[in-house]
């Protein structure tokens, strides 16, 4: 299970980093008020890694003062309804250098659907900013769906981990090595797997038959699937 895991934890790493520009992300717990900020993302603004706390209200601190309004607009969006959103944005960096960038966050939801935390990236699209011409844009657009694509499947991918945690008393690193395990007996994405998990525990579909055997194999006495 540990190679196939391996395998797929580093096709994630290779999705998300399809786009090949400059990239930080960021983790907010709309639980704890507690957030993380990549190193990447650290670099992106010119702040050093450690030096102070990240925090939802620093990222918009970095936001360009006319573009903030929007970027505000868009997490609040994004937290209150579960939508993902997308924002193209001027960021100004600790040494007030101005770059372009495009903003994407996921929500992350719990069981009952309410958003727990924002998942997100900060892409620097300075170089490629100028001249805005269609087949630009095109680009763009595909570059941004891949790294939304990414982020929902890691979302997807963490919530399946929580349950799994939940329902094996095991941890981060069992739970994923079972994922993976269940992808590669049923020949399916480890995504796919997640979500159909995710689904049963909500009560929203039941499990497929085959994902049910693995589980129940997998199980603790006494603990049902």
């Amino acid at each position: 299970m540990r190679t196939t895991a391996g395998r797929i934890e580093r096709s994630l790493h290779a999705v998300e980093s399809a786009a090949s520009r400059p990239a930080g992300r960021f983790r907010g717990d709309l639980t704890t008020e507690r957030w993380w900020w990549s190193p990447e993302l650290h670099a992106l603004y010119g702040v050093p890694d450690g030096s102070t706390e990240p925090s939802g209200q620093l990222l918009l601190a970095h936001v360009h003062e006319t573009d903030r309004p929007a970027v505000r607009e868009a997490l609040a969006v994004a937290g209150a309804l579960g939508t993902a959103v997308t924002r193209e944005h001027r960021i100004v960096r600790a040494d007030g250098q101005q770059r372009t960038a495009v903003l994407v966050c996921e929500p992350e939801t719990d069981a009952s659907g309410t958003v727990v935390a924002l998942t997100g990236l900060v892409v620097d699209i300075t170089e490629a900013h100028p001249p805005q011409d269609d087949e630009h844009v095109r680009h763009l657009e595909t570059e941004v769906e891949q790294l939304r694509n990414a982020m929902a499947s890691r979302a997807a991918i963490e919530q399946a981990k929580g349950i799994l945690m939940l329902l094996m008393s095991c941890g981060d690193q069992v739970a994923f090595d079972l994922l993976a395990h269940i992808s590669s007996h049923t020949h399916r994405k480890v995504r796919d797997v997640a979500v159909a998990i995710i689904d049963s525990a909500s009560g929203r579909h039941p499990l497929p038959d085959d994902v049910r055997e693995i589980l129940h194999d997998a199980s603790p006495p006494g603990r049902s699937v």
